[in-house]
């Protein structure tokens, strides 16, 4: 099967759903598809290239940034991927189109099927369903509705990462079918390694944005100054200022490290340095930074929001607290911080968890028997 994947993010640029949709890409390989990606032009990076026998084709979006994009070069991707999509299937007619993200994919997969019968999944992420993350994206919301309406009623499937955002999409648009497909994570990448486990070393992966709660997380950790740890912070974003100066004024300077936005080949060493993740977000689909860090081993403190009450168990594989609780998620952070074994028990767990359970080549097999059963309806 010809499969055709936009997604405006691929690595080496943008977040967890660029790194999905890789991970997704190379999987239905292993399969038997052939695969072509039509994705963001960036810096010096090829125009064409194979990846893991995908096909990677890198069309003009402006983007000025690897780690994030702005409204208008999102604008630009959405006429930029319609022109490119239309154009390659007059020579390379694929036989489905995986978008990911309502908007601004979605448009190229709908012209495809207007003008040219190819059948599409839209594979929902969060930051395109109305209702997450609505300090930020509310605004945008208001303007793309209709649009998504229009482009999920058209699409033979819409594919949510996570019961948590199937409800949100459902409260958007109640009379559409969506199914659930999660994550997956590719565990001989992030593999579970020995590590010492005797000082917390904290770790946290993503971008540096309100959504992601690094600001409760400072709070909670400033009233633990008298125990031992150290916090390593992954990523940038506009929140960076805003941390690295409340960290100042808690005393932390000395125990926080930012890194700032890292390629995805250095992702997993840092996870095997690390013996405890945080993820304290406000919102989330389904956080591939989750899944890495115990597919390594690692024990989790998360908040309870969709996505990650999905993949941590509460008290076995990890710790869960109220998001924006400032308190429960330091008691958290106690009970984890003085107890070096039962961290190790909790990693342990964890990696099982997501062999069992989350492995890509499962994920890419309920895609493609998915897509088996829109053939059967053609």
């Amino acid at each position: 099967m010809r499969l055709l994947v936009i997604n405006s993010e691929f690595p080496p640029i943008g977040g967890g759903a660029g790194s999905a949709s890789a991970f997704l890409s190379a999987a239905l390989i292993e399969l038997g598809q052939e695969v072509t990606v039509l994705t963001s032009r960036f810096s010096d990076l090829p125009h064409r290239e194979k990846q893991q026998g995908v096909d990677v084709i890198r069309i003009p979006a402006l983007r000025r940034r690897a780690d994030r994009s702005g409204a208008l070069e999102q604008v630009i991707f959405v006429g930029s991927s319609a022109l490119h999509a239309l154009r390659l299937a007059r020579h390379w007619k694929p036989d489905a189109v995986i978008a990911f993200f309502g908007v601004p994919s979605g448009p190229a997969a709908w012209l495809l099927d207007r003008f040219h019968g190819i059948p599409y999944i839209v594979s929902l992420r969060g930051g395109d369903v109305p209702g997450f993350r609505p300090y930020d994206f509310g605004t945008y919301h208001r303007l793309i509705g209709p649009f998504l309406k229009i482009i999920w009623r058209k699409a033979a499937a819409v594919v949510a990462n996570s019961q948590g955002l199937l409800r949100l999409a459902k409260d958007f648009m109640p009379e559409q079918d969506i199914q659930v497909i999660p994550n997956g994570v590719d565990s001989t990448i992030f593999s579970c390694e020995e590590r010492e486990w005797g000082l917390p070393r904290l770790l946290f992966t993503g971008r540096l944005v309100y959504q992601k709660g690094l600001d409760t997380l400072l709070e909670a950790l400033g009233g633990l100054k008298n125990l031992p740890w150290q916090l390593t912070l992954v990523g940038d974003g506009p929140q960076r200022p805003l941390l690295a100066k409340r960290a100042q004024e808690l005393g932390l300077e000395d125990r926080i490290v930012f890194t700032g936005w890292q390629p995805r080949q250095a992702l997993p060493q840092l996870y095997r340095e690390a013996n405890l993740f945080i993820l304290p977000s406000r919102h989330e689909g389904m956080p591939n930074a989750l899944l890495e860090a115990m597919s390594s081993g690692l024990p989790a403190i998360a908040s309870r929001i969709a996505g990650n009450e999905e993949l941590v168990q509460d008290g076995r594989t990890g710790l869960l607290f109220p998001a924006e609780d400032i308190v429960a998620l330091r008691e958290a952070l106690r009970v984890l911080l003085i107890d070096a074994s039962r961290r190790e028990a909790m990693g342990a767990a964890a990696r099982l968890r997501v062999e069992k359970d989350f492995a890509w080549s499962q994920v890419a097999g309920e895609y493609l028997g998915l897509l088996s059963s829109m053939e059967k309806k053609d």
